[in-house]
C-alpha cells in the first residue's frame, strides 16, 4: 500500500487518508486558464435594463446578447411598464372639492326625558328594568356643542371623566355609561356619532339596533341620539346664537 513522506500508510494512492500529504509518485491535477474575455462577459450588462449578465438571455427582460434581439415581446413590454420613463408634461392638479362654507352657524342640543323610549328599553326587559323608574320630573337642558369632539356619559372623578355633555345630574339616568358616545365634528359643519362600547349601547331615531362599537355614524339637524334608559338627545342646527342661550351656554 502506498506510504506518505511522514510514514502513514494509505489506501488512496493519490493523497494520505491520514495526514492529507501527496503521495509520492501519484500524478498532479492540472486546471485550464479562463479564457481570455470570461470576465469581461461576466460584466456585461442588460441594454434593455442593466441586469449583469448571467448567460445568453437576460433574466429580466430575455434579451439575447449572442443574437442582440428581444426574445419576448410580451416581457419587454412588462419591462417597459416596470420601468416607466417619466411624462414630459405634469398631469394637472386634482381639485379637490372644498366644503360649503358654514356662516354663522351654531349647533347644540336638547336633552329631554323620553317617555317613548323609555317604554320602548322596559319592553325589551332586562335584570333592571323592573326596578328602573321613569322620573316624575326632568327639565329640558341644553347644551351648545364646540371643539373638535363633544363626549356623552356621566362624570366620574376617580376615572378622571368630565363628558361635556354629562348626564350625572339628577335625575341621573342609570342606563348611562360614564363614557357613552362622543360626537366627533366633521370637516363640512356636521357630526359624527360613535359608541366606544357603552353598557348598554346607544340607538339613533326610535330604532331599536345598537350602533357598531366604533363606527362613525353621519347625524345631522333633527337626529335623535337615545342612550340610558330615557335620556334622548337631539341636535339642533342655529343660524347664529340661539336666542336665549347667548354664547351657547348650558340652560
Amino acid at each position: 500500500m502506498p506510504i506518505c513522506p511522514s510514514g502513514h500508510t494509505s489506501s488512496s494512492a493519490d493523497f494520505c487518508d491520514v495526514c492529507g500529504d501527496l503521495i509520492p509518485g501519484a500524478p498532479r491535477h492540472t486546471f485550464e486558464e479562463e479564457p481570455s474575455g470570461g470576465r469581461a462577459a461576466q460584466e456585461e450588462t442588460c441594454p434593455l435594463c442593466g441586469t449583469p449578465r448571467s448567460g445568453r438571455f437576460c433574466e429580466v427582460d430575455a434579451y439575447d446578447f449572442e443574437t442582440r434581439a428581444v426574445r419576448n415581446v410580451a416581457i419587454s413590454q412588462m419591462t417597459a411598464e416596470m420601468y416607466p420613463e417619466p411624462p414630459s408634461v405634469l398631469p394637472e392638479e386634482r381639485s379637490v372639492p372644498v366644503p360649503p362654507e358654514r356662516g354663522d352657524v351654531s349647533w347644540s342640543v336638547a336633552i329631554n326625558a323620553d317617555r317613548a323610549y323609555y317604554d320602548s328599553v322596559i319592553a325589551l326587559g332586562g335584570p333592571d328594568a323592573a326596578s328602573i323608574a321613569f322620573p316624575p320630573y326632568c327639565p329640558e337642558r341644553w347644551i351648545a356643542l364646540a371643539g373638535e369632539q363633544v363626549r356623552i356619559g356621566r362624570r366620574s372623578r376617580s376615572r378622571g371623566i368630565d363628558p361635556e355633555i354629562d348626564l350625572s345630574e339628577p335625575p341621573e339616568d342609570p342606563g348611562v355609561s360614564h363614557l357613552h358616545a362622543v360626537l366627533l365634528a366633521q370637516p363640512d359643519g356636521t357630526w359624527a356619532l360613535v359608541d366606544p362600547g357603552s353598557m348598554n349601547g346607544t340607538t339613533l331615531n326610535g330604532g331599536t339596533k345598537p350602533l357598531d362599537v366604533n363606527v362613525p355614524v353621519p347625524v345631522g339637524d333633527g337626529d335623535r341620539i337615545h342612550v340610558g334608559a330615557w335620556t334622548t338627545i337631539t341636535l339642533r342646527l342655529h343660524q347664529g346664537v340661539p336666542e336665549g342661550r347667548p354664547g351657547g351656554a348650558e340652560s
